[in-house]
């Protein structure tokens, strides 16, 4: 077993500072964020672009060392940075916008910098998550957060399987030409008249939230949507376990195949809706083939 260290990890070595940063609108910036900005001996950006036109709306400027630290090089720069923390440097780490970690680089830098008993701290900031969850007009007292669905159409059907019983309203993010496929697919897995809402470009100046059962966001979204985009839907209602027939759940697994699902991604989805283990499901499917 490794050392266990506290909040503020070991008296050696420098302190990563983790920093949200505005999804939108740069007024929305924690004042600490300046702060950091002009501070930090290194700061780590997703996009040293961006980074400065970030610095320039803040009116700050950046004294120290820029590097790039996004998904394609963050295994690579990890160790480098991890070598500056270790000799005392302060070193900020930003994404494009939100917290990083957070369906962002930053996970691979925060956990070496754990192990290693590196102080890590944080600077709130914006979220795209808790601001679609506030304005999506659906229960909020209980969440998840499923992040990018898979882009391949039978992941994205296994995930929403999986997905398709859990009573907690879930947020998603989505790339826009993925939108109306992805909206389909849960219109599909957790029934057309699922509520839900469907927030783009929040913070922005063409800010929009468009809210409807899942069949009708489809319909919507199949003409084309532009920015950046966050999906929150709401839980499955509670369900009687054992209160559909055997004879339905197999005919319900018939249409799934009928629609392109395999039998194990239909059966997956068909009990979870229903609130079933999955082998009951398996044994009314086998029955039915019987007669």
């Amino acid at each position: 077993m490794g050392p266990v260290t506290g909040q503020g990890g070991t008296d050696a070595g420098g302190v990563l500072v983790l920093a949200g940063t505005p999804i939108g609108d740069y007024a929305d910036a924690a004042p600490r964020l300046a702060t950091e900005l002009a501070g930090a001996d290194v700061v780590a950006a997703e996009d040293t672009r961006r980074l400065r036109r970030l610095a320039a709306g803040l009116g700050v400027e950046v004294p120290g060392r820029v590097v790039s630290y996004f998904e394609g090089n963050e295994a690579g720069r990890t160790p480098e940075l991890l070598e500056a923390l270790t000799a005392g440097a302060r070193v900020l780490l930003v994404t494009d916008a939100g917290m990083p970690s957070v369906s962002d680089p930053g996970f691979r830098l925060v956990a070496a910098a754990v192990t290693a008993g590196i102080r890590v701290t944080v600077v709130p900031g914006p979220s795209a998550v808790l601001a679609a969850l506030a304005v999506s007009g659906l229960p909020v007292d209980r969440f998840c957060f499923e992040g990018f669905l898979p882009r391949k159409a039978g992941e994205r059907r296994a995930r929403l399987a999986e997905l398709a019983a859990e009573p907690r309203t879930s947020v998603y993010f989505e790339a826009p030409h993925r939108l109306a496929e992805s909206l389909a697919a849960m219109a599909e897995a957790f029934g057309a008249d699922r509520r839900a809402a469907v927030c783009r470009e929040l913070t922005k100046t063409y800010e929009e939230v468009r809210r409807g059962g899942l069949a009708e966001l489809a319909a919507w979204a199949a003409d084309g949507v532009r920015g950046e985009i966050t999906v929150v839907v709401a839980g499955a209602p509670p369900v009687e376990a054992g209160a559909v027939e055997p004879a339905e759940l197999a005919a319900r697994v018939a249409d799934r195949e009928a629609a392109g699902e395999t039998r194990k991604e239909a059966i997956a989805a068909v009990a979870a809706a229903a609130g079933l283990p999955k082998r009951d499901v398996f044994d009314a499917v086998v029955a039915a083939k019987r007669r």
